[in-house]
């Protein structure tokens, strides 16, 4: 997975700009269309489901934080179609997602994606992407005449409505933003309120499962023990330690987590006794994690797209920050305790590119069990 993300990412570098400029030699559809209620007008006075398609390439938490800016365009737009060109590691994020009618992957059989997407004219594309430049291609080759996107470098030439990127907003704001741009209305991001819903049907069996190992135990809570990049990952050392003093105080632990996660989970597991946790590293869909997360008291993790999960489930969550920008991807609200040492080099991750550090990763090394079990007992309401 992360070879073949390096891969795109050096493909946007190497084409990126070249393709902007080639593909502005095709012109833009005009719209005959007059936008109410999701109802798109046709001149002549035929009626016609307005299109939209909106871009998001990525992980796990720019799709969780993309759930707000949905819900609006559904509530604007209503009896609308949106679809979502996503990748194969977010699908799961967008799977059962009730704002969303059609999910396609551009990097699942490739061409057949891409010429779907070109023959659907679409009224309106909204390419939610902030850096990277073959999305805004896409978006512009879609000839839809309404494109809306970030104004973050020359990617912003194929947009019709530009809209201005900060790294101290919050993402979800960042992309109502882009919704503003369109429909001219300013929106707010609820803080305290969660913004995903899951439904306990799809997967009973987890949920039997997790409610049975609640009853055994006080509270219980998630930990999730991996990252994208070793310069958010705190060390399996320290989650150990965690796990053993929270089993102590008669806390339950769910473990989480993918294949790149067995091995350390195993040895956790191991280190504390499997009769004090449960393990669903590598056995759950990631719609099951986020049933999983959303019957939790507590989630642990450093900045990862399952801290997102969390977050947008409503379940009060310790994140553990360094490399990534605090106020951009740190959970807000009151249920929520986000711990960062603010060292003088982080954070340092910038547009999705996480250099390699050079201290060890002190910026998440130097934040201390006690400091995690501290932030636990305090949202746990336990002296």
């Amino acid at each position: 997975m992360k070879f073949k993300i390096q891969i795109l990412k050096k493909i946007d570098t190497l084409i990126g700009k070249p393709a902007i400029y080639l593909s502005r030699v095709i012109r833009p559809r005009k719209s005959e269309l007059f936008f109410g209620s999701g109802q798109a007008t046709l001149k002549g006075g035929k009626h016609n489901k307005l299109k939209i398609l909106v871009i998001r390439p990525g992980g796990i938490g720019d799709a969780v934080l993309l759930f707000p800016a949905l819900k609006v365009l559904r509530d604007e737009y209503g009896n609308c179609q949106i679809d979502m060109l996503a990748e194969k590691r977010n699908q799961g994020v967008f799977e059962n997602c009730e704002y969303i009618n059609n999910i396609i992957l551009y990097d699942h059989k490739p061409l057949k994606s891409l010429l779907r997407v070109f023959s659907e004219k679409y009224e309106i594309v909204i390419d939610t992407e902030q850096w990277h430049r073959l999305t805004s291609v896409i978006a512009y080759l879609t000839r839809s005449p309404i494109r809306v996107g970030f104004n973050t470098n020359d990617r912003s030439k194929l947009f019709t409505h530009k809209v201005d990127y900060s790294h101290k907003d919050y993402e979800s704001l960042s992309f109502l933003n882009l919704v503003s741009a369109l429909t001219k209305n300013k929106y707010t991001f609820d803080r305290n309120n969660k913004f995903i819903s899951v439904d306990y049907d799809k997967s009973p069996w987890v949920v039997q499962k997790i409610r049975e190992f609640n009853k055994k135990w006080d509270k219980i809570i998630g930990i999730f023990i991996g990252a994208t990049v070793v310069e958010r990952m705190w060390g399996i050392s320290n989650f150990i330690e965690t796990a053993k003093r929270l089993a102590d105080m008669n806390i339950g632990l769910v473990i989480l987590g993918g294949k790149s996660e067995v091995d350390d989970s195993a040895e956790l597991e191991k280190a504390i006794g499997s009769e004090k946790l449960l393990n669903f590293v590598g056995k759950t869909t990631l719609y099951e994690t986020a049933l999983i997360i959303s019957n939790l008291n507590l989630f642990i993790s450093s900045d990862t797209g399952l801290m997102h999960i969390a977050y947008g489930v409503g379940t009060p969550t310790v994140s553990l920050f360094g490399a990534g920008i605090e106020p951009k991807w740190g959970p807000k609200g009151d249920k929520n305790i986000v711990l960062n040492k603010k060292l003088s080099c982080s954070p340092c991750t910038k547009f999705g590119y996480t250099p390699e550090c050079k201290i060890n990763v002190a910026c998440l090394r130097d934040i201390s069990v006690e400091e995690v079990i501290s932030s636990a007992a305090k949202l746990l309401n336990i002296n």
